[in-house]
């Protein structure tokens, strides 16, 4: 079977890449190692440096992005982030975008996701495909990332092997704003992952005994999972840098949820709970923190050091 991450050279399309930070350079980075063009533009330009010095082209602004790109990809903090790239001064709308995709790695709400595509259809006739990632950094270093889209089929294929190079996993869910639909889906239970296993860990820990040895104990019973594996070890350890995702993302991703729930009477009890811890944690450790410093809202006095 073919490789779907390899594209015939001569067919291959003119990438961009918008969004430098914790996903998107590694993600850049990958798309490089493939061997495909790829302009950047970031709005720190500092950010763009080491990208550049592995072969990508640097670009002024994000109108010479869609210029001179078949597919720009981005990856910003919140739709506002978005709307600003998209439709600021010097945006992609503000260059011809006929026969060309714009594919968002953004979270951001399915109602701003169809709006957005929209209007940039509008503006200047590129096509949208919402395909927000789950995995982290860790999965964006390693292209193992899992990726939801939204948007019509023949478009999904066109990227797909682009997407391949980032991710292990690209599904096609539905029209635009099922990517995103989707990605709140995984949030819910990833959010509520960290505050169990948070509250899970400092029992452990509070009862005595090696909290870093749970990955070890549960492996392969019905408490196993990646996130089991992958965040209990940080949080005992306080691995926090770089971080797996900051907690503003996750309060405003577990946000978003509640939002989507109240409009669909969809009841979210335990979702709506862990976003009022990460708002605690947001308070708490500041809004760039790892997510997984969640942990220490419950870090109190241990039994042992109680007068």
């Amino acid at each position: 079977m073919a490789d779907a991450s390899k594209t015939n050279p001569q067919d291959a399309a003119k990438l961009g890449y918008l969004g430098i930070g914790l996903m998107g350079t590694p993600m850049s980075r990958r798309l490089l190692k493939a061997g495909h063009q790829v302009t950047v533009w970031n709005r720190s330009q500092g950010k763009m440096a080491p990208l550049v010095e592995a072969g990508a082209i640097a670009a002024a602004t994000p109108r010479d992005v869609m210029a001179s790109s078949d597919i720009v990809f981005m990856c910003v903090t919140d739709a506002a982030a978005v709307e600003e790239v998209i439709f600021g001064r010097e945006g992609l709308s503000s260059a011809p975008g006929a026969g060309k995709l714009v594919v968002d790695f953004s979270s951001i709400h399915p109602d701003a996701a169809r709006d957005l595509a929209t209007r940039l259809k509008d503006a200047n006739r590129a096509g949208w495909i919402d395909a927000p990632v789950s995995g982290g950094t860790k999965g964006a270093e390693e292209g193992t990332l899992a990726i939801m889209a939204g948007g019509e089929a023949a478009d999904i294929e066109r990227v797909r092997p682009y997407v391949l190079s980032m991710a292990r996993r690209f599904t096609h869910m539905g029209p635009t704003g099922a990517g995103q639909t989707t990605k709140l889906c995984n949030q819910v239970i990833v959010g509520c992952a960290m505050a169990v296993l948070a509250e899970a860990t400092r029992l452990a820990v509070n009862a005595g005994i090696d909290a870093n040895r749970l990955p070890e104990a549960l492996a392969g019973g019905f408490a196993d999972s990646i996130p089991l594996q992958l965040f209990v070890p940080r949080m005992v350890q306080g691995i926090h840098t770089p971080p797996l995702g900051h907690i503003a993302t996750m309060l405003k991703d577990l946000d978003t949820v509640a939002d989507v729930a109240q409009a669909t009477s969809t009841p979210v009890p335990m979702a709506s709970l862990a976003g009022q811890l990460f708002r605690l944690a947001k308070a708490a450790r500041g809004a760039e923190a790892d997510a997984l410093e969640i942990y220490k809202l419950s870090a109190g006095v241990k039994p042992s050091e109680a007068t």
